[in-house]
C-alpha cells in the first residue's frame, strides 16, 4: 500500500489541517446545482467519533436553502474540495495522503428541508481499495476534480430524501479514534421511481470504532485488502 509514502506520514500529520475538505456541490444529470441544496458543515474539519449525531450530516451543518429535484434512475455527482467555494482542479479534493473509501447513502424523510438524519439510511454507492492498482476511492476523487457520480436507484419510492456523501481518511486509523470522517447531506426530492423502501441503518449505530474498515493500519506491510464499513449497497 503506497509503501513509498510511508516516510511522509509524520509530515502529513503536521499539515493535515490544510488537507481537510468538505463535499460542497451537487450536479443532477450533468446540471450544476452548486451548493444550493447542500447542508454545508461549519468548517472543513473531520468528524472523528462514530458515536455522536455529528456522524449523520457533519458538525454544525444547518438545513440548506433549497431542495434539488432528482429523477429516480438519474445520476447525481457529489463534489468535494478543501476550501469553501474553491472548485479549482489545480488543488486536490482531499490532499495530504488522506487515503480511504467513498460512499453514498439515502434516507427517506417527510421533509428534506427539516429532517435531522435520525431516520434509516441505505447505502447506494461505495468505492474502496483496489489492491491491483493500489488505488483508493478518494484517489479517484482527486483525479476527477473532486467529483464522484452516484446513480439514484430507479425503483425507490418518490419523495423527499437526504443524500449523504462520505469519505473516510485512514492515514492515522491504526489508532483508536484515528479515522477521519468527511460527510455532507444534500436535500433532494426523488421523482418517478417505484415503490421500494429499502431497509437501512441508523447513524450513529451503523459504524463501530473497531470495525475493520475504521480501525485499520493501511501502512502495514501485510495490508492488501480493505473492508468498507456499513451495510452492503442496496440492490447488490
Amino acid at each position: 500500500m503506497k509503501a513509498a509514502l510511508i516516510p511522509l506520514v509524520a509530515s502529513t500529520l503536521v499539515t493535515s489541517v490544510a488537507a481537510h475538505a468538505t463535499f460542497q456541490e451537487l450536479w443532477v444529470d450533468g446540471e450544476d446545482a452548486a451548493s444550493t441544496c447542500a447542508r454545508l458543515p461549519a468548517n472543513n474539519n473531520p468528524v472523528t467519533s462514530v458515536q455522536t449525531n455529528d456522524i449523520r450530516c457533519n458538525a454544525g451543518a444547518s438545513p440548506a436553502g433549497s431542495v434539488c429535484s432528482v429523477p429516480a434512475g438519474g445520476t447525481v455527482t457529489v463534489e468535494m474540495h478543501q476550501q469553501p467555494g474553491d472548485r479549482s482542479c489545480a488543488n486536490e479534493a482531499l490532499g495530504g495522503n488522506h487515503f480511504g473509501p467513498v460512499m453514498a447513502y439515502l434516507s427517506k424523510v417527510d421533509d428534506a428541508a427539516s429532517a435531522d438524519g435520525s431516520s434509516s439510511w441505505f447505502k447506494i454507492f461505495e468505492l474502496g481499495y483496489d489492491s491491483a492498482t493500489d488505488t483508493w476511492g478518494n484517489d479517484l476523487l482527486n483525479k476527477n476534480c473532486g467529483k464522484q457520480d452516484v446513480t439514484i436507484p430507479s425503483d425507490i419510492a418518490p419523495g423527499d430524501y437526504l443524500l449523504r456523501a462520505e469519505t473516510i481518511a485512514l492515514h492515522t486509523a491504526s489508532q483508536a479514534g484515528g479515522a477521519q470522517f468527511y460527510m455532507t447531506c444534500y436535500q433532494i426530492t426523488v421523482t418517478g421511481g417505484g415503490s421500494a423502501n429499502p431497509a437501512g441503518v441508523k447513524f450513529p449505530g451503523a459504524y463501530s470504532p473497531t470495525d475493520p474498515g475504521i480501525k485499520v493500519d493501511i501502512w502495514g506491510n501485510d495490508f492488501n485488502e480493505y473492508t468498507i464499513p456499513g451495510p452492503p449497497v442496496y440492490g447488490s
